[in-house]
């Protein structure tokens, strides 16, 4: 009877596996895909006029690597500073929203707020998966939030940037699950996560 409960515990105490940083930073791009995706919705839910306008214009964040041909490694140090410039972005909406209309209460907002939590969680995980010793990445957010959006003024030119910000920050959630997933491969050897 000892022997046993004496194997029962050795066998709750091992450690159970569990997924690799690679793999907790693909979930996590994942995750955080779906929540930009949902943050879209609600903003089109909340401003109704957006079926009728959408926003033009080009990639608010681009980023041009040293190599045509970056290896994955470079590629999730470009990906970091896109994220830090999405963290800037989502900053900003926070802050201009907050000024236009004051503080405001409701799903959006919690999910703005979740966006935001969660891809300050993702810059961490990118910065452990990519920093050398020779490369120190930093974490905090790449954008000043004292020009005017998109050069534009007024609460429409904000909402329409706003719009903008989101598509942003769904297609670097996309590349980011793309790109971590390419790594995962490459360090782990399995495509599972």
């Amino acid at each position: 009877m000892a022997e046993q409960e004496e194997r029962q515990i050795t066998v709750l105490d091992t450690p159970v596996p569990g997924p690799s940083r690679t793999g907790r930073a693909v979930a996590l791009a994942r995750l955080l895909h779906n929540e930009c995706s949902n943050l879209l919705q609600l903003y089109k839910a909340k401003e109704t006029f957006l079926s009728d306008h959408t926003p033009n214009g080009g990639r608010i964040v681009s980023l041009t690597p040293d190599s045509e041909e970056p290896s994955t490694e470079e590629q999730v140090q470009l990906l970091h500073a896109a994220l830090r410039q999405c963290l800037g972005l989502i900053h900003c909406v926070i802050a201009k929203e907050e000024e236009e209309w004051g503080e405001m209460e409701g799903d959006y907002e919690t999910m703005k707020k979740t966006v935001r939590a969660r891809l300050e969680h993702l810059l961490n995980s990118t910065k452990a998966l990519a920093e050398t010793e020779d490369l120190t990445l930093e974490v905090t957010p790449d954008h000043q939030c004292n020009e005017e959006v998109d050069g534009a003024v007024g609460a429409f030119a904000l909402k329409m940037w706003t719009f903008r910000v989101l598509q942003e920050l769904i297609h670097w959630a996309d590349n980011a699950a793309q790109t971590l997933h390419v790594l995962h491969k490459e360090r782990e050897g399995t495509e599972e996560i």
